[in-house]
């Protein structure tokens, strides 16, 4: 039984989950295939979200693969929904649900852009700046969670590395997140990837008096060659994924327009720079 409606978030995601435990167990597609009197294709497709499997599909896919109940039962249970266009995560399964989606979606994205009202993004930011971020965590939890983000950025230097847009407020540049020096630090950090190849970082300065969508709060269009772009957006104990069509779109014209009122490449620099100069003389 399959269910062809894929290419959502939320199926994509339990594709990237499918294939990781695939790989971990190392068995080939073929081999699995062959296990489950099925097609490889067809596993292709369940691990790539084109296709959402049933839930009784993907309890033979885990169970051939060794994995335990309990990560049975919840990527069964994840199955369940997968063809529904908007995900809502929030709950603790869904904060790893969620860390394996976005890995995806930044490595099989043409385009990134990411909008950051209160901090720095995630794709840019130091380990300081990242622990500080996650003050209140288990120190084992913190110390796993700013290895992976450290490494997610690895996928900005890979030959088919998607196209970075940094839209950062003034006030996520200004925030002394860490102290003064972690702050530093990371204002350099910003200032030297955006000399990177692909990577385009502008500043929305404070003290506009028009409205514009950079006033509601944060959010990453993540943009696909042969799918549709797909939203997300960060709360405190939840998260969401959008992609309704009309919805997803809304965000890609919003992005239109704060370039247009963000300063230039240049200029954005050179703001930064000053900020982290201010920062460096408070932290003597």
């Amino acid at each position: 039984m399959m269910r062809t409606t894929g290419g959502t978030p939320k199926a994509r995601a339990l594709g990237a989950e499918l294939r990781e435990a695939r790989e971990n167990a190392g068995r080939s597609l073929r081999a699995l295939a062959q296990e489950l009197e099925t097609n490889h294709v067809k596993l292709m497709r369940y691990e790539t979200g084109k296709s959402v499997p049933a839930p009784e599909v993907v309890a033979a896919f885990v169970t051939a693969l060794g994995v335990s109940a309990t990560e049975r039962d919840r990527l069964v249970e994840m199955a369940r929904d997968a063809d529904t266009p908007n995900w809502l995560t929030a709950d603790r399964a869904g904060v790893h649900q969620e860390l394996t989606a976005l890995i995806e979606f930044e490595r099989t994205a043409t385009r990134i852009t990411n909008v950051a009202t209160g901090l720095i993004p995630g794709l840019l930011q130091t380990s300081d700046y990242a622990r500080a971020v996650m003050r209140g965590k288990p120190v084992g939890e913190v110390e796993k969670l700013v290895l992976m983000r450290l490494g997610r950025r690895e996928v900005l230097s890979t030959r088919n590395a998607p196209r970075l847009t940094a839209i950062i407020s003034e006030n996520a540049l200004r925030e002394p997140i860490g102290g003064p020096e972690v702050m530093a630090d990371q204002l350099r950090k910003v200032e030297q990837i955006a000399e990177w190849e692909g990577v385009d970082v502008r500043v929305i300065r404070s003290g506009s008096t028009v409205w514009h969508p950079g006033h509601v709060g944060p959010f990453v269009v993540f943009e696909f060659p042969k799918a549709r772009p797909i939203v997300h957006l960060e709360h405190y104990r939840s998260s969401a994924f959008l992609y309704n069509p009309g919805l997803a779109e809304e965000y890609v014209d919003a992005i239109t327009t704060l370039l247009s009122l963000a300063l230039d490449p240049a200029q954005s620099i050179a703001f930064i720079a000053e900020r982290a100069h201010e920062m460096e003389a408070i932290a003597k």
